[in-house]
């Protein structure tokens, strides 16, 4: 087995050294504290899965109050929240890791009750197709401007807390992606019609954020992108709408791109006669032009070298690094039998996982190996 490439350096940019090509996914804790900063119990869990990988990239974070798209999570739209973010950068950074924070707007899949006047919006006034969902309402064109002002702003927010790059959060049905879907985007000016103009929201934000990294004199400070290939609705987006998107993404000087599905090697979730892995069709439509994340259901040190052997860059983990902090560690020290590949309620102290998060876990049937 080639260890040895789950271990050695990478380059991101033309200067910026990783590690090695391990990366903590983006999830979710619901760990926050109540008024939208960082928990004391975050900073454990981040500590403890910041040690060994090369780049960790925090749970999304929301650019305007009308943004939250959980319980518990912390946020990132003013300066009163810089303290808090401030120790977040340090404490993925004390660990070796790149600290990178995951920016987004929930859109049309913000929670009523958690945002001011419990009325979401969206690029169209069109429902989730999804049990008891709200109808958002349609965005103006002020509103537009300062969405996209806002993820300016909090990148100069993740400058000044010492974060090494952020990543704009275009995936999972957020707002980007309801700007990019035509379930979604229903629009007949700039913002939406054909498929180049349901591009335009997310270029906006790219070029704001470049703009605010560049007055900022960060040359070297981190852009991602996420995405997510397919949408399951019948007018939604399909792989052949992102392969269109990831050719002008891979044109835009971002760091990276990074990939939202849920298994590494999946073929297309619209298309049963169309079996070839979405991976390999977004590495040929990218061509070499950027660096590529991927993720998804990779458990083993096998899975990630045979994920890394695809041409990817950089893979992602997720509930691998929740049950198993120390997955690289292990991996160095020849442990490898030692990895942790399920999780129980005696786990929940010594891997510090805080209890809203353990709580999801256990109350979400298959999403994690529960032993006994």
């Amino acid at each position: 087995m080639k260890i040895d490439k789950l271990l050695k350096p990478r380059t991101l940019g033309s200067s910026i050294i990783v590690r090695n090509p391990i990366v903590m996914a983006p999830m979710t804790t619901f760990s926050g504290n109540a008024d939208g900063t960082v928990s004391e119990a975050e900073l454990s869990y981040y500590k403890a899965r910041s040690k060994g990988v090369g780049m960790v990239i925090t749970a999304a974070t929301y650019v305007r109050e009308s943004g939250k798209g959980f319980q518990g999570q912390f946020a990132a739209y003013n300066n009163s929240f810089l303290p808090g973010l401030k120790k977040l950068a340090q404490t993925i950074k004390g660990e070796g890791a790149l600290a990178i924070l995951q920016i987004f707007h929930g859109g049309r899949m913000a929670i009523p009750g958690e945002i001011p006047g419990g009325q979401t919006i969206s690029a169209s006034a069109i429902a989730p197709e999804r049990p008891g969902a709200t109808t958002p309402r349609e965005m103006t064109e002020i509103e537009i401007q300062d969405i996209i002002k806002a993820f300016g702003e909090t990148s100069k927010l993740a400058i000044d807390a010492g974060f090494d790059g952020v990543e704009i959060h275009g995936a999972n049905t957020y707002l980007l992606q309801q700007f990019f879907s035509p379930h979604s985007n229903r629009r007949d000016d700039i913002w939406g019609g054909n498929l180049e103009k349901r591009m335009n929201f997310p270029l906006a934000i790219i070029d704001e954020v470049k703009k605010t990294v560049k007055e900022n004199g960060h040359k070297d400070f981190i852009i991602g992108y996420r995405f997510s290939p397919e949408e399951t609705e019948s007018i939604g987006i399909t792989l052949e709408d992102s392969l269109s998107f990831i050719d002008v993404l891979a044109n835009q000087g971002l760091t990276y791109l990074h990939s939202s599905i849920m298994d590494f090697w999946q073929s297309s979730m619209r298309d049963a006669t169309n079996t070839k892995p979405i991976i390999c069709k977004i590495l040929n439509q990218i061509h070499g032009r950027v660096p590529f994340i991927g993720v998804g259901s990779i458990h083993s040190p096998e899975d990630a070298i045979k994920a890394l052997d695809s041409g990817v860059e950089f893979i992602s983990l997720g509930r691998e690094i929740i049950m198993e902090p120390n997955w690289v560690e292990k991996i160095q020290s020849g442990k490898i039998s030692e990895i942790r590949t399920s999780l129980n309620i005696s786990h929940v102290e010594s891997l510090d996982i805080p209890n809203p998060l353990w709580n999801v876990i256990t109350s979400t049937p298959g999403w994690f190996p529960i032993s006994e």
